[in-house]
């Protein structure tokens, strides 16, 4: 029983960590690019040498 304590408080906190992270790249802007995904695909990349 009271490994399953362990499991189920080491997941949560696991998930509260990564909830976090996720907050934080919201209100910081790390997924509002609306301008490259559209255009990317017009240019083609250029061959490496």
């Amino acid at each position: 029983m009271t490994v399953i304590i362990l499991l189920l408080a080491a997941s949560i906190s696991v998930s509260a960590i990564f909830l976090a992270g996720f907050i934080w790249c919201v209100r910081h802007k790390q997924y509002d690019d609306e301008f490259s995904p559209p255009v990317r695909i017009l240019f083609d990349d250029k061959p490496k040498a």
